[in-house]
């Protein structure tokens, strides 16, 4: 095991060089930011050269996102549980959702450097965040059309509310807006939230969309 310089971060000597190199980027990008964040000093941490970690990521910059992209992967996992669990489908919608936002906002008040990094690739549409919507919504349709085979749903049009469900929810969802009411009481929050779910599973279930 080796101790990155300066920091807490333990990193698993046995670990792919990779998987290293990423542990190594994202404590460095929580202390220090994305400005101050240097091939050289992950490489030092690392113990290899900066040239040897051009060979798993092209850039600074690659590496950075892909730091982002490991945790979007994780908050993935967190609704693709709740996706697959044996609840009714108009429960899991309603937690899906309340996990969705609370895992936003938990990056936003944990690690605001990485939050930081999401909202950029969001406002430029990066690669990493444009395959993060396409597994998401798949997650959503899974739960859609459950509930619509159950009987839970019962949508006029199916796109339409898909479409609905995430337009209702956006601004607890979006790292842009959700950057914005960084500075709200997480109760008034979710209130809010709150009340936009209940407004979703009803119009789903009565099939005003």
């Amino acid at each position: 095991m080796k101790r990155v310089r300066g920091l807490q971060r333990v990193v698993d000597a046995d670990a792919p060089a990779d998987s290293r190199l990423l542990t190594i980027a994202a404590d460095q990008l929580k202390h220090l930011g994305p400005k101050h964040v240097t091939v050289v000093s992950i490489a030092d941490a690392a113990g290899m050269t900066h040239a040897n970690v051009y060979r798993y990521f092209a850039s600074k910059a690659a590496l950075i996102d892909a730091v982002a992209g490991q945790w979007l992967r994780r908050m993935e996992a967190i609704i693709a549980d709740v996706a697959d669990s044996p609840d009714p489908a108009d429960d899991k919608l309603e937690r899906l959702i309340q996990a969705w936002a609370r895992t936003h906002r938990e990056l936003l008040r944990e690690d605001r450097h990485l939050f930081d990094v999401y909202c950029s690739a969001t406002e430029t549409s990066r690669a990493l965040v444009r395959k993060h919507r396409s597994r998401m919504r798949v997650l959503i349709e899974r739960v859609l059309d459950e509930g619509i085979v159950t009987g839970k749903f019962d949508p006029r049009d199916r796109e339409r509310a898909l479409a609905f469900i995430s337009d209702a929810v956006y601004r607890f969802i979006n790292p842009l807006t959700v950057r914005l009411d960084a500075d709200v009481p997480q109760d008034i929050l979710d209130q809010r939230l709150a009340a936009m779910i209940r407004v979703v599973l009803r119009s789903l279930e009565i099939g005003t969309v």
